[in-house]
């Protein structure tokens, strides 16, 4: 279901948003989790554990819809 991660971040380093979007929904979400993940170990968010959930569920929300509509293409 995951598959496509490392090749959308490849295209993302090369500057192309679009393809790398394309390739994996999941991309930019998963990034601003990781970001904000790692910022909490240096920061204190006020509301960060409902954040995160938030993030969690988004993510996994993009990655089930994704794979089914690239399932049935």
């Amino acid at each position: 279901m995951g598959c496509g991660f490392q090749r959308a971040f490849s295209l993302l380093l090369k500057g192309d948003f679009i393809a790398a979007f394309q390739m994996y929904p999941a991309i930019y979400t998963l990034l601003l989790l990781g970001l904000f993940l790692i910022a909490g170990l240096f920061v204190k968010f006020k509301y960060s554990e409902k954040i995160k959930i938030g993030l969690v569920i988004l993510n996994l929300l993009i990655i089930v819809v994704s794979y089914i509509i690239k399932i049935n293409q």
